[in-house]
């Protein structure tokens, strides 16, 4: 069973960075896709950017230009840079992994990791 361990929240300020990483284990093979999810209180859980196996980001407009995704196949493990973070982006941030649908199951969710943005 595949597990992702997400790690990197935590309190900043506005303007400042930080770096969120999920690891997958207990696969033999990199996610077809990866995405990372924030969800605030109150409201829906948004994707906030997605890359695929062979590395085409996509983000969502509130974030283009701040926030920047990559991957590591041969880690598997995806990040997200988060710079010039405003109180908005205050959430509790899910990495998502999809894998080749002969895998059952082949989507998954890590457990969240909280970022706060406050002064």
């Amino acid at each position: 069973q595949v597990q992702l361990v997400e790690s990197g929240g935590g309190l900043v300020q506005p303007g400042e960075s930080l770096r969120l990483s999920c690891a997958a284990s207990g696969s033999p093979v990199a996610p077809n896709l990866w995405g990372w999810y924030r969800q605030s209180r109150g409201q829906q859980r948004e994707l906030v950017a997605g890359i695929t196996r062979g590395g085409s980001p996509n983000y969502a407009d509130s974030v283009k230009g701040r926030f920047t995704i990559s991957r590591d196949n041969a880690k598997t493990t995806v990040y997200l840079q988060m710079n010039s973070l405003t109180q908005e982006d205050t959430a509790v941030y899910y990495c998502n992994a999809k894998y080749p649908t002969y895998y059952d199951p082949n989507d998954f969710w890590g457990q969240g990791t909280q970022v706060t943005v406050s002064s």
